[in-house]
């Protein structure tokens, strides 16, 4: 028997039980359109965290407090600490230097209240974290100086309290029942490394350090550094450490600070999301075993339902290579036709999910790569072929005299 004649012969006898084939068929194609949806979705999810942070700049340095529980008496960061950092004598690696503090703060205007990230922060802030204004002007250093009472807010603050993007210069708002003047609106930036990007409030430093969020002996909670260019991030992170080191009298291999670099963020976000990805692939391909299942359950009935015609063929010349490869082409058609729905519902589904992800604001684009796809085919494939070969086999093992005898 040729492959032409068994796959002829093997669509014949799948067309002659269509429901039973159908249901078979809808559970590969579950899997398979599991499979794909959710390496999608993953892969999505990837490029988005990644594509957030990638946004930031490749020359940026992110400074935080602590790192080694073995230090005595850590010390925290200080606002004098980043203008050492800033000192072009000590840092020439180092291009604009952006202390900052947070908290989550109330914010009202109207009768109506959010809380939002409330940042203070100087006027290098807006360039080191790659910002830019829909409206207005960022804060600057006479706002530094006069710890004026203004705000720059994001784009998520703006819709919720006033229900608009443009025209709100010189708006009031009230920060923990704090009046603050708007004097600028930024551009939408998404979600990113540190929650939502558009979900802020910037205020002067000196404004936030004096009146909302105190901090003891001038501490910042982070300092941000821009490189001069991407070549120079390692050395300029070699530059900082010498710096804090020598403020804070700490020897090398006891620091009470630690430095990232965007590359490091990037690489742990794609770490987990691999992970991630990998795992959600991992338990939609558990709905494919279960479609194997029963494919092999399909086999087993139509043996047992075929026996005499099995016999009959065997008693004419049949070999039982014969009627192992007739029995393994049904199980493979079946799993094949199974993959070649699964994808084309795997990608409807990534692609409802996209719309949806975009109907809610949200920066998820789902990736049907051609990975995928080959991985839920050959899968799929391979599970059509590996449940199929007990029937084959027991088919093919039928003796024609009792297979003639069977009822």
């Amino acid at each position: 028997m040729n492959i032409g004649q068994a796959i002829i012969e093997a669509i014949e006898s799948l067309n002659a039980n269509k429901m039973r084939s159908g249901l078979t068929i809808l559970g590969i194609v579950i899997g398979v359109a599991a499979v794909i949806a959710m390496l999608a979705i993953g892969s999505g999810a990837q490029n988005t965290i990644t594509g957030s942070i990638s946004g930031l700049g490749s020359n940026l340095l992110f400074v935080f407090r602590g790192g080694n529980d073995n230090v005595r008496n850590p010390q925290p960061l200080t606002r004098g600490d980043a203008e050492a950092i800033a000192d072009p004598f000590q840092a020439p690696s180092v291009a604009l230097v952006a202390p900052y503090i947070s908290s989550n703060l109330s914010v009202t205007f109207g009768g109506e209240s959010i809380s939002s990230s409330i940042n203070g922060v100087t006027p290098e802030y807006l360039e080191v974290r790659n910002y830019s204004l829909l409206e207005g002007d960022f804060i600057s250093e006479e706002n530094i100086l006069g710890r004026s009472s203004v705000a720059v807010i994001g784009v998520e603050v703006a819709d919720k309290l006033y229900g608009r993007r443009d025209g709100l210069i010189g708006e009031t708002l009230r920060i923990e029942g704090q009046p603050f003047r708007v004097i600028g609106v930024l551009t939408p930036r998404g979600g990113g490394a540190f929650g939502s990007e558009d979900n802020i409030v910037n205020i002067p430093f000196s404004t936030a350090q004096s009146r909302l969020i105190q901090r003891s002996n001038d501490r910042v909670d982070f300092i941000l550094v821009q490189a001069v260019n991407t070549d120079l991030v390692n050395q300029a992170s070699e530059e900082i450490s010498q710096i804090l080191r020598a403020r804070h009298r700490t020897d090398l291999g006891a620091d009470d600070f630690q430095i990232f670099s965007q590359q490091d963020f990037v690489a742990t976000a794609q770490s987990i999301t691999s992970v991630l990805t990998i795992f959600l692939g991992g338990i939609a391909a558990i709905s494919l075993l279960v479609g194997g299942i029963g494919i092999m359950n399909i086999m087993l009935v139509s043996v047992t339902e075929r026996t005499r015609e099995i016999g009959l063929r065997k008693a004419i010349g049949a070999r039982k290579r014969d009627i192992l490869i007739q029995f393994l082409t049904e199980s493979s058609l079946l799993s094949m036709f199974g993959g070649i729905l699964g994808i084309g519902l795997g990608w409807s589904i990534a692609y409802i999910v996209g719309l949806i992800a975009s109907a809610n604001n949200t920066e998820l684009i789902p990736v049907v790569g051609l990975d995928a796809i080959l991985l839920a085919t050959i899968f799929s494939t391979a599970v059509g072929l590996f449940f199929g070969i007990y029937p084959a086999n027991r088919a093919a093992n039928l003796q024609p005299v009792e297979a003639l005898r069977h009822e």
